[in-house]
């Protein structure tokens, strides 16, 4: 018996930009839903996001909009609005990520959308949710972590608060998005019934405060910066080498008694003010310069070797290139080529390995409109009247 892709069958519409709706329906596509990406006649604002460019196309927007079909629509018009609800109509997942409001004065907020289609999934993936007294603040990945705390978390004490390399609250905000559609996809199968999913960027990023929001709550004071440390766990972060940097992670007290004696440093193991872990966080300076002075006389290939064989988490800080060219990475797939219509391209390949129906990379990001005359066609519209529709400027083909 032929296994077929875990989502297939599924048709989704996404009305969404940027990285964190996009990321979302990149990974249901990956999983064999029906991805149609309807853009603004000036597509997807990611498309300007550049240099660089691969091909022509901006790196940003290829690195979220694979599996996709395009569709350029001029949802201000009413022929425009008459072809989402259309659309809407025979979908099972509507995802937007618009100001709360916009889709209503489009004329498909949920409610209409529900009349058109009571089986539609529909969530709308905002900044700020969907009511309270911040719901009409504009939000992106920065301001979110900065509205969430965690902004407040990241850096070192008495620095500039800094941001995570990549848009980690978007992509946070995806990642929910997409648990709460698939839950609603699995309850829809006992009651036949759509429902509106209400994500908010902020309380998926407040969420992930976990055990800080929890410190807070323990103490009632702010937590640290505490630059690459754990605020639990020591040692539990970055260190300098001879050389370079390494990342070590000791998390329990049976591999703090390992990793002493693994750098020679087994007068460590009981001493006073490092013997357990509770001991070593309130004297965690300290700690640091004690490792540093001994990690100092090694290279950074040299430490890890020694804490690989003796089973210590710890790692070298890849450069990009480094790990894009790293046989793990290579060796499970997560770096392939691919033939497009604008030439062959790199891509990242997809987390989800199962058994009978992994994921899949199947085709390039889209071209700005590039599949809205057979998108058109599948709805039922007839060829005179695609002519007429893009005459009248409603789509881009």
């Amino acid at each position: 018996m032929e296994n077929h892709p875990p989502l297939q069958g599924i048709k989704v519409l996404d009305l969404t930009q940027a990285m964190a709706g996009p990321i979302a329906t990149m990974l249901l596509g990956d999983l064999g839903a029906e991805i149609i990406k309807i853009e603004p006649p000036s597509g997807d604002q990611t498309r300007s996001w550049a240099p660089p460019f691969i091909n022509g196309i901006s790196a940003y927007f290829l690195s979220v909009n694979r599996n996709k079909q395009s569709i350029s629509l001029d949802l201000k018009s009413p022929k425009g609005q008459e072809i989402l609800k259309k659309l809407a109509a025979e979908a099972d997942i509507l995802i937007e990520n618009f100001r709360p409001g916009t889709l209503d004065r489009l004329g498909l907020s949920y409610g209409e959308a529900q009349k058109l289609n009571p089986k539609l999934i529909y969530c709308s993936l905002s900044g700020y949710g969907q009511d309270g007294p911040q719901k009409d603040w504009p939000g992106y990945d920065l301001t979110v972590l900065a509205s969430s705390g965690l902004l407040s978390l990241n850096g070192e004490e008495g620095r500039t608060p800094i941001k995570f390399g990549v848009p980690i609250a978007d992509i946070v905000s995806g990642l929910f998005a997409n648990n709460a559609i698939l839950s609603a996809l699995y309850e829809r199968t006992g009651s036949g019934k759509g429902q509106h999913i209400d994500m908010s960027m902020l309380d998926a990023n407040f969420l992930i405060l976990t055990h800080q929001a929890f410190n807070y709550f323990a103490t009632g004071k702010n937590p640290r910066k505490l630059g690459s440390a754990h605020s639990s766990i020591a040692p539990y972060q970055v260190f300098r080498t001879g050389d370079s940097f390494i990342a070590i992670a000791v998390g329990t007290e049976k591999l703090w008694k390992v990793f002493c004696s693994s750098i020679g440093r087994e007068d460590l193991t009981n001493h006073e003010l490092f013997s357990e872990n509770t001991k070593r966080v309130q004297n965690r300076d300290r700690l640091v310069e004690e490792l540093e002075k001994t990690f100092s006389r090694k290279t950074t290939s040299e430490l890890f070797q020694s804490l690989l064989k003796a089973g210590i988490p710890a790692a070298p800080i890849n450069t990009v290139e480094e790990a894009i060219n790293s046989p793990q990475i290579r060796a499970r797939g997560m770096v392939s080529t691919m033939d497009t219509p604008y030439g062959k391209i790199p891509v990242t390949g997809t987390p989800f390995k199962m058994s009978r129906t992994p994921g899949k990379v199947s085709k390039a990001p889209p071209q700005l409109g590039e599949d809205s005359e057979s998108i058109l066609s599948a709805a039922g519209y007839s060829s005179d009247e695609i002519e007429a529709i893009k005459r009248d400027g409603v789509i881009n083909a």
